[in-house]
């Protein structure tokens, strides 16, 4: 079992590091794009990209967890 889970445990982090890395990058051009755009348009491509990001590394640390908990539950002592 922890043959499996450990590589899908590193796979799951280096996913949650490039979604949190790219939510980083939409981030900083949301933040140029929002000075030069008018109030009220409702939000950019770029802020909806950065809210996509952040719930996939959300979805990635929860499985990464799951896997751990399975893993420890299933190691004896």
């Amino acid at each position: 079992m922890k043959y499996i889970a450990i590589p899908l445990i590193v796979v799951l982090i280096i996913m949650v590091v490039v979604s949190l890395v790219r939510g980083i990058i939409a981030f900083m051009a949301s933040t140029r794009q929002d000075l030069e755009r008018t109030p009220g348009d409702g939000p950019s491509p770029m802020q909806l990209r950065q809210n996509h990001m952040m719930f996939a590394r959300i979805k990635y640390q929860a499985m990464a967890v799951l896997v751990i908990v399975v893993l420890l539950a299933t190691t004896k002592h």
